[in-house]
C-alpha cells in the first residue's frame, strides 16, 4: 500500500495546513478551536476549552459579555482543540444543549468522541460519554454534530478502525472511513455506529446540515482512485437503510496526504445545497463555491478567493447567502466577505470585515433574525461581527 506522507504545501501566500496525517495540535490554533450557535431567542452559545475542560457560554447581548459561563466536564481530560477537532455544539427544540468533543487517547494521534448535554439551559452537564462502541486505541476524532427536524442528534467523525484492519491483512487502503451515530432520546443513548464510506480523508471536518424534510446531510472531502481527493455526499438517516453516498466535486486533486481543510454546507427551504471547499488542483489553491447535485458537477461554481483565503464558512437565509473566510496578507489576517442576494447565482465582491494581526480561530457564520453574523476569535478574544452594519 502507498504510504499516505506528510506534506506541507505553500503556494503562493496560502498555506495549505497539513499535519502529519494523525491530526497533531497544530501550534497556535489548539487554544483558538471554538463553535457558536443562535436560539431562537437570540441567545449566543458558544463552545471552547479552558485547559483540560470544555466550557460553554452564552451572551445575551450578542456577544459582548457573557451572562453565563459553564464547565462540561469538571474531571479535567485531554481536549483536541485546533481549528478542523474543534470542540461542537448544536441545539436541541426544547432548549437542549449538546456538545461534543474528540479525546486524544494515550497512543498518538488516536482519540474518542465524546458527548454531554444540559436539559437545564446550561447550568449543569451530564457526566461527558464516548459516542462510540469501538473502544480500540486508534483514531476516532474530527468530530461533527447535528440535530434533525424530530429533534434526533447525529454525530459524525473520522475513524481508523478499517485501515487498522486492511494494514493487519496486508489489504491497500487510503486515508481513513467515515462513520455515524445518532440518539432518537435527547442524547441519553446512541445507536452502535454506522459506517459512511471507506477511503475518506484523514483529517478535514466533516460539514453536516439540516435538509427541508428535515434529515440531516454530510458533505466531507474523500478518496477516489489513487489519491484524488475531492467531496461526497451523504444523507445519514437516524435508523432505517444505510447512507447512499455520492461524489459531490470533480476537481481532480491529486494528494498524498490531508490537507487539512474541510467544507462547509448550508440548504434552504427550497433544498438546494450551497457550499464551499478547498481545493490546490493544478497547483492552484482556491475556495471555491457550489450547488451540489450528487453524482454531478455542482451548479453556479466559482471562484470565492484565491492564494491566502482558506478555511470559509457560509448560511444561507431565503435568496441570501453569505461567505466568510480568512485571507492571509502581508498585513495580517483578514476576515473577508462575500454575499448573494439572489440564491447563489452570483456575489458581490470580496470585503473585508475584520482584520487581526495575529491567529484566530476558523470563522463560524451565524443567523438570527434573518440577519448574519460571524462568530470569530482572534487571539482568544471571541467576537461576534454583524455583517450588514459594516457596509
Amino acid at each position: 500500500m502507498r504510504a499516505v506522507l506528510a506534506l506541507a504545501l505553500l503556494m503562493g501566500a496560502t498555506a495549505v495546513h497539513a499535519d502529519d496525517m494523525h491530526g497533531m495540535a497544530m501550534g497556535h490554533e489548539a487554544p483558538l478551536g471554538f463553535d457558536a450557535a443562535m436560539d431562537g431567542g437570540g441567545h449566543l452559545w458558544v463552545v471552547d476549552t479552558v485547559g483540560e475542560h470544555v466550557r460553554v457560554r452564552r451572551s445575551d447581548d450578542m456577544g459582548r459579555e457573557f451572562a453565563l459561563s459553564t464547565i462540561v466536564n469538571p474531571t479535567g481530560e485531554p481536549i483536541y482543540a485546533e481549528g478542523e477537532n474543534r470542540p461542537k455544539i448544536a441545539l436541541g427544540p426544547k432548549g437542549e444543549l449538546y456538545v461534543t468533543w474528540s479525546q486524544p487517547r494515550k497512543a498518538p494521534w488516536t482519540g474518542f468522541v465524546r458527548f454531554s448535554r444540559s436539559l437545564d439551559g446550561g447550568a449543569h452537564f451530564d457526566a461527558p460519554k464516548t459516542v462510540h462502541t469501538d473502544r480500540a486505541e486508534i483514531t476516532h476524532r474530527f468530530d461533527s454534530l447535528a440535530v434533525d427536524g424530530k429533534g434526533n442528534l447525529i454525530v459524525a467523525w473520522i475513524d481508523k478502525r478499517d485501515l487498522e484492519a486492511a494494514t493487519k491483512a496486508h489489504t491497500p487502503y487510503l486515508g481513513a472511513a467515515t462513520y455515524y451515530s445518532w440518539s432518537t432520546d435527547r442524547g441519553a443513548t446512541f445507536a452502535p455506529e454506522r459506517k459512511i464510506v471507506d477511503q475518506s480523508c484523514e483529517c478535514c471536518r466533516i460539514a453536516l446540515a439540516r435538509a427541508p424534510d428535515g434529515t440531516i446531510d454530510a458533505f466531507f472531502r474523500a478518496i477516489y482512485g489513487d489519491n484524488i481527493r475531492d467531496h461526497a455526499y451523504a444523507t445519514l438517516p437516524a435508523g432505517g437503510s444505510a447512507p447512499l453516498v455520492s461524489r459531490a466535486t470533480f476537481t481532480q486533486w491529486h494528494i498524498e496526504g490531508c490537507p487539512h481543510h474541510g467544507p462547509s454546507l448550508a440548504i434552504d427551504a427550497a433544498g438546494t445545497r450551497h457550499a464551499v471547499w478547498f481545493s490546490a488542483a493544478d497547483g492552484k489553491p482556491m475556495i471555491s463555491y457550489g450547488q451540489l447535485q450528487p453524482g454531478k458537477p455542482p451548479l453556479h461554481k466559482f471562484t470565492v478567493a484565491g492564494n491566502g483565503a482558506s478555511h470559509a464558512d457560509l448560511a444561507v437565509d431565503g435568496k441570501h447567502v453569505w461567505i466568510a473566510w480568512h485571507q492571509m496578507t502581508a498585513n495580517g489576517l483578514q476576515l473577508m466577505l462575500r454575499e448573494s442576494t439572489d440564491g447563489g447565482t452570483t456575489f458581490d465582491e470580496p470585503r473585508a470585515i475584520a482584520h487581526t494581526d495575529g491567529p484566530s480561530g476558523w470563522p463560524k457564520l451565524v443567523l438570527h433574525d434573518h440577519r448574519a453574523f460571524v462568530a470569530w476569535n482572534p487571539g482568544g478574544q471571541f467576537r461576534l461581527v454583524p455583517i450588514e452594519a459594516l457596509r
